[in-house]
C-alpha cells in the first residue's frame, strides 16, 4: 500500500511539473553528453547541455542557464560559496561499507618501495586540482602530518608548495607547471586530459609517468589488484582491497547540486525516477560510451534524497570543510575580525557576552534564537564556540564539530589537568508527598529543561524507551513542557512563554525567554504547578533554593521536594548519589576543528588574566556557563565527541536515536553520512 502511494505522489508531481521548461543537465565532455542524450531520452524532464570545465557549469548553474551536476566534495564546497550558493539535493550511495561515503587512498606499484613519509622527490598523480581524493585530501594529508611544509600565501601559492614538493606531477587544472609536467595533454580539469579524474590518474601511474596515483578506494580494476598496494599513513603498506584499514580519510560521497530551490529539488528528484528504472538505459554505467563516471560514478548503487535543510557544509562536515580551508589558510571565513565569536541564545546571555567581551577583546559576541541555530552558525563559521550540554555535544559531534574544554564542578580537580572530567547526576524530582513514584508516573505531567538535552529529555526519555519501547511519548505523559518542541505541540501544553498575555512569541522557545527553559525553568515548571515531575541535575533544587534565589522562588523550600528512580521509592533531593538515573558529562565548549586551538587559548586568557566573572550570572541562571562551573578544563587534542560523552552515554544517545523523531532537522542533516564526523 505504502508503495502505491509513493507511486500516485511521484505521478502527482509529474502532472504538475509536466508543462516546465526541461531541466538542463551540465555536462562536460563530448561522451558524457552522448550518455546525456539517452538519459534525457528516458527521462524526458530534462535536456542537455554541454561546458568545458565543472566550474563553468557550477556558474551556469547558479545563473540559471542550467540545473543540475553530480558533483565530488571539493567542487560542493566550491558551489556552496556565496558567490554560486548552490546545495547538494541528491547523494550517490555506493552500497555495502562505502554507503554514502568512500575512501581517498594512495595507490602505487607493488614493489615500488617508498612509504608515505617517503613521499618528497616522487611523481604524483592527482584526479584534479581541487578534487577531494586527488587533491584536498592527499595535500591536507600531508600538510597536517608535516610531511609537506607550507608557510601560507605570503611566500608562496600552495600550488607552489606542492610542486616543489613532488619531481612531477599531473594534476589537471593545477596553474603550476610543475604540477601539469605529466600530464598527456592540455591538463584542462576536464575528459580532455587522458590523465583527468580516477581512471585517468591511475592511468597515469599505470603508464609509468607517475609513481603514486591519489584516487577513490574503488578505481583499480580487480584483474589488477595483484600488481597494485596502498600506501597507509603509518608508512605500511597494504592490498588494494585493505582500503578500510589503510586510507587517507572518508569522504563523502558525490552529490547533485542545484539552485535553493525547494521545488526544483522535487522536480529533480522526481524527473530522475524513470532513468532510474528503465530496463533500457543505466544511469551508472559509462562502458556503452567507451568511458568512466559519466554523470554518476560507476560504482554507484543507489541515489538518496538529502534532508530539505541540508546545504554544502552540512553535507560535507566541520572535518572536511577544515580541510579544504587549510589549503588556503582560509579558517576564518564569515568572521569579520580575528576574535572568537561566542555564540549565545536569548538577551540575559548576549548583555552577559557583551560585557565579556568589554573585558577582552578577543571575544565577540552572536545571538542566536537557539542552541540548535548556534551550533549551525558555528558550522558555518558565522560564529566559533559556546558551551553545551551533553545531548548538544552529541549534535555537534554529528556536525563535525569538536569539544575543546570541559566544566569542572570540583575545585579540587581544576588543578589536575591528568585527571577525570567532571560529570553530574540527572535526577526526576517531585513534590514531597504527592505520591508520584517511578512505577506510576505514566499519565503524569512531565517538564524538562529542553528537547534533546541531556538531564531534561535523552536519559529520562531513553529510560522510559527502554521500558516501553515506544517512541511515541505522549502516550506516556498527558502533557509536559520541553522547549523545543514544536509549537501546539503535546510538550508544549505546560510551558508559559515570557508571561505575555497574548500573542507570546517565546511559548516553547528553547531559549531564556520561555520561562520553563533550562534546569532552573523545569524546576519552576514543578513548583508551579504546570507539571508532576521535574528532569532537572542534582544540584538544581540547592541552586534555587540557595542564596540569590530568584523572586518566583523566595517561599520555595528544599525539603518539600524529594527524589524518584527506577526500583526505588522517593527519597531525599541530597540522596542524588543513591538514586538518579544516569551520572553524565560535564557541559562542554564546542568548536570548528580548525580553531580549536584560538579558542582554548582566549578562554584560558580570560580565566588567566581578566577580572571578569565568566561563571556567574546577573539577570538570570547559567548564562553562557552553569553558575556552579569552577573552571574549565581543557579537552586533549584529538578527543571525539565519543571519546568525551563516553560508552554509557553514547549507548543511550544511540537507544534514543532509535525513535526517529528524537533528533533535530540539523542533527538529521549532519548525521547523513558517517564520514561528516571523521574517519
Amino acid at each position: 500500500m505504502k508503495s502505491l502511494v509513493i507511486v500516485a505522489l511521484l505521478g502527482s508531481f509529474a502532472a504538475v511539473f509536466a508543462d516546465s521548461p526541461k531541466l538542463k543537465w551540465c555536462v562536460k565532455s563530448e561522451a558524457e553528453y552522448q550518455k546525456c542524450l539517452a538519459f534525457a531520452a528516458v527521462a524526458t524532464g530534462f535536456s542537455c547541455v554541454k561546458r568545458t570545465s565543472t566550474i563553468d557549469c557550477i556558474n551556469d548553474i547558479s545563473k540559471g542557464l542550467a540545473d543540475a551536476i553530480t558533483l565530488d566534495g571539493g567542487d560542493i564546497y566550491t558551489a556552496g560559496l556565496n558567490n554560486y550558493n548552490l546545495h547538494p539535493i541528491i547523494a550517490e550511495d555506493y552500497g555495502s561499507n562505502s554507503a554514502s561515503c568512500y575512501y581517498a587512498v594512495a595507490v602505487v606499484k607493488k614493489g615500488s618501495g617508498f612509504k608515505f613519509s617517503q613521499l618528497q622527490g616522487k611523481k604524483s598523480c592527482h584526479t584534479g586540482f581541487g578534487k577531494s581524493a586527488g587533491w584536498n585530501i592527499p595535500v591536507g594529508t600531508l600538510l597536517s602530518m608535516g610531511i609537506l611544509t607550507w608557510s601560507g600565501v605570503e611566500n608562496s601559492t600552495l600550488e607552489e608548495a606542492v610542486g616543489n614538493f613532488f619531481e612531477a606531477s599531473c594534476a589537471p587544472g593545477a596553474s603550476v607547471d610543475k604540477l601539469c609536467r605529466l600530464c598527456k595533454n592540455n591538463c584542462t580539469r576536464s575528459h580532455r586530459e587522458l590523465y583527468y579524474d580516477y581512471e585517468g590518474a591511475f592511468k597515469c601511474l599505470e603508464d609509468g609517468a607517475g609513481d603514486v596515483a591519489f584516487v577513490k578506494h574503488l578505481t583499480v580494476p580487480d584483474d589488477k589488484k595483484a600488481e597494485y598496494e596502498l600506501l597507509c599513513k603509518d608508512d605500511s603498506r597494504r592490498p588494494i582491497d585493505d582500503y578500510e584499514r589503510c586510507h587517507l580519510a572518508r569522504v563523502p560521497a558525490h552529490a547533485v547540486v542545484t539552485r535553493k530551490d525547494d521545488q526544483l529539488a522535487q522536480r529533480i528528484w522526481t524527473s530522475l525516477q524513470p532513468a532510474l528504472t528503465s530496463t533500457e538505459f543505466s544511469l551508472f554505467s559509462s562502458a556503452k560510451y567507451h568511458s568512466k563516471n559519466l554523470m554518476f560514478k560507476d560504482s554507484t548503487v543507489k541515489l538518496v534524497r538529502l534532508p530539505a535543510i541540508t546545504d554544502s557544509l552540512l553535507y560535507l562536515g566541520a572535518r572536511y570543510v577544515s580541510i579544504v580551508r587549510s589549503l588556503s589558510k582560509d579558517t576564518n571565513v564569515g568572521t569579520v575580525s580575528s576574535a572568537i565569536k561566542w555564540c549565545v541564545v536569548g538577551e540575559a546571555e548576549f548583555i552577559k557576552c557583551s560585557a565579556w567581551r568589554m573585558e577582552d577583546d578577543n571575544i565577540d559576541c552572536h545571538k542566536a534564537n537557539t542552541v540548535k541555530d548556534c551550533l549551525n552558525l558555528i558550522v558555518h563559521s558565522v560564529a566559533d564556540a559556546m558551551a553545551v550540554d551533553g545531548g548538544q555535544v552529541f549534535t555537534a559531534g554529528k556536525c563535525g564539530l569538536v569539544p575543546a574544554m570541559a566544566e569542572e564542578y570540583k575545585e579540587a580537580l581544576c588543578n589536575n589537568p591528568a585527571g577525570p572530567f567532571s560529570s553530574y547526576y540527572a535526577v526526576a524530582v517531585v513534590k514531597k508527598g504527592s505520591g508520584v513514584t517511578w512505577n506510576n508516573l505514566k499519565g503524569k505531567r512531565s517538564c524538562h529543561t529542553g528537547l534533546g538535552r541531556t538531564a531534561g529529555w535523552n536519559i529520562p526519555m531513553g529510560e522510559i524507551h527502554k521500558q516501553t519501547t515506544d517512541c511515541d511519548f505522549t502516550k506516556f505523559f498527558s502533557g509536559g513542557c520541553a522547549p523545543g518542541s514544536v509549537l501546539g505541540s503535546h510538550f508544549c501544553s505546560q510551558c508559559v512563554g515570557s508571561g505575555r498575555a497574548v500573542g507570546d512569541p517565546y511559548k516553547c522557545q528553547a531559549n531564556s525567554h520561555e520561562r520553563y527553559y533550562g534546569y532552573t525553568g523545569a524546576f519552576r515548571c514543578l513548583v508551579e504547578g504546570a507539571g508532576d515531575v521535574a528532569f532537572v541535575k542534582h544540584s538544581t533544587v540547592q541552586d534555587v533554593t540557595g542564596g540569590g534565589r530568584p523572586d518566583w522562588a523566595l517561599n520555595v523550600k528544599a525539603e518539600d521536594y524529594e527524589l524518584i528512580c527506577p526500583g526505588e521509592g522517593p527519597v531525599p533531593i541530597t540522596d542524588f548519589a543513591s538514586c538518579h538515573l544516569a551520572n553524565v558529562p560535564a557541559h562542554a565548549v564546542v568548536t570548528r576543528p580548525e580553531i580549536r586551538n584560538s579558542v582554548v587559548q582566549v578562554l584560558q586568557n580570560t580565566l588567566q588574566n581578566s577580572d571578569f566573572k565568566l561563571f556567574s550570572s546577573d539577570g538570570g541562571n547559567n548564562l553562557l556557563f552553569k553558575d556552579s562551573t569552577k573552571c574549565l578544563r581543557e579537552i586533549p587534542a584529538g578527543t571525539t565527541y565519543q571519546q568525551f560523552l563516553g560508552d554509557e552515554y553514547m549507548n543511550a544517545m544511540n537507544s534514543l536515536r532509535k525513535c526517529t523523531d528524537s533528533a533535530s532537522d540539523l542533527e538529521v542533516a549532519c548525521s547523513f553520512h558517517t564520514c561528516q564526523q571523521g574517519n
